[in-house]
């Protein structure tokens, strides 16, 4: 039978990061988590995820004798700042749709596991990051993301991927801890402008910057609107404050030539105007939580970061929107893109719009005439 320190060199060779092993026992804390939140992460059952069932290893594989945690950088080559001002640098080059990068590796992985006896599954509903700490890979951060604890810097631009086995190797030394320096005064909680972050490891996922952004079940709440800010797709305000991350972010990467090909194709313009065929063929291979039938999802929320950008060159693109679209969240929104704005060409367009307006489009555009009006 292959040794543990064969499968670290074989994932090193594949490409993985790091690694780290753990026993299959269940995640009994995460339960004890998941009960005292469960308003907050209802609506992921909803859409069919059962992180309970997530917990206990053996319920995913039976057998199931060790975890193997796979540590991924995915923040290895620069992004263009076209990009990063508006997406969440981990969606920019997630293949799981494409399967042309870390699809394949983790297929590699497991065809190594299979080829020396060791069944395998890599869930999707099992806590990969409180794997990951239990492995000895990563601590806590007070944003509840993942930080490495010997590669990229020790930063969170990282991803686990727990690979639940049933062959048992010795676990390593867990690190399940905060790993925050006592220094750094709370900044990605201060930073978080929808306070979703309400403390240490306490966060809300349905005022989070990123789950609004794919997931907002309707119009974008006005309070949230501009602390949204420009991101389209989610959100790295928490990491980019964060003096943990830090050292890696002030290093010279070489850009991502694979990202910055496909950059034109998020041009704001573009993604508010898209049709559903231009939809499917450039942006959701790349950016998925949202299919087809999310697309005025993504219009709304460029509509919100056009006039929260304030400027005027915009107003055509948003008054196209309100003409051509017949969904009146979109339109909604492109009414207050154009308030936000503001200036004499888009109350004209706004005075115009309010004649035989009506529901949500009519209010959003009376709220928006008096932000002209302000």
């Amino acid at each position: 039978m292959v040794s543990k320190n064969e499968v670290i060199e074989r994932a090193h060779r594949i490409g993985f990061d790091d690694i780290g092993f753990t026993t299959a026992e269940p995640f009994e804390d995460h339960r004890k988590v998941l009960a005292s939140r469960i308003q907050d992460y209802s609506w992921i059952t909803k859409m069919g995820l059962d992180l309970e069932k997530g917990i206990d290893p053996k319920i995913i594989l039976p057998g199931a004798k060790s975890i193997i945690v796979l540590l991924d950088v995915y923040f290895r080559e620069a992004f263009p700042p076209s990009m990063e001002g508006h997406f969440g640098r981990c969606y920019m080059d997630d293949d799981r749709v494409t399967r042309d990068g870390l699809s394949k590796r983790i297929k590699e992985f497991r065809s190594y596991l299979r080829n020396n006896g060791i069944d395998s599954k890599v869930p999707f509903h099992l806590p990969h990051r409180v794997a990951a700490a239990r492995a000895g890979v990563g601590t806590f951060g007070k944003n509840c993301l993942l930080y490495a604890n010997r590669v990229a810097r020790k930063s969170s631009w990282v991803i686990p991927l727990a690979v639940v086995i049933d062959h048992e190797f010795s676990p390593d030394e867990p690190t399940v801890a905060l790993g925050c320096p006592d220094w750094c005064r709370n900044a990605c909680i201060a930073a978080c402008p929808t306070k979703a972050l309400s403390g240490p490891r306490k966060i809300d996922p349905r005022r989070c910057i990123s789950y609004l952004s794919y997931f907002g079940p309707d119009i974008t709440p006005i309070d949230l609107r501009e602390p949204m800010g420009m991101y389209i797709y989610g959100c790295d305000r928490c990491q980019n404050v964060c003096p943990r991350n830090a050292p890696w972010l002030a290093q010279e990467l070489d850009m991502n030539h694979k990202v910055a090909l496909m950059a034109g194709d998020f041009d704001l313009s573009r993604l508010l105007h898209m049709d559903s065929e231009y939809f499917e063929a450039k942006i959701w291979p790349h950016m998925f939580y949202a299919g087809a039938e999310g697309i005025w999802r993504w219009k709304m929320n460029v509509a919100r970061v056009m006039g929260n950008s304030l400027d005027e060159k915009y107003i055509p693109d948003l008054i196209r929107a309100v003409r051509e679209n017949t969904d009146e969240r979109v339109q909604g929104m492109a009414a207050w893109a154009l308030g936000r704005i503001g200036g004499a060409d888009a109350r004209t367009a706004l005075k115009y719009f309010e004649k035989g307006s009506e529901g949500l489009f009519r209010e959003e555009i009376h709220l928006a005439l008096q932000q002209c009006s302000a």
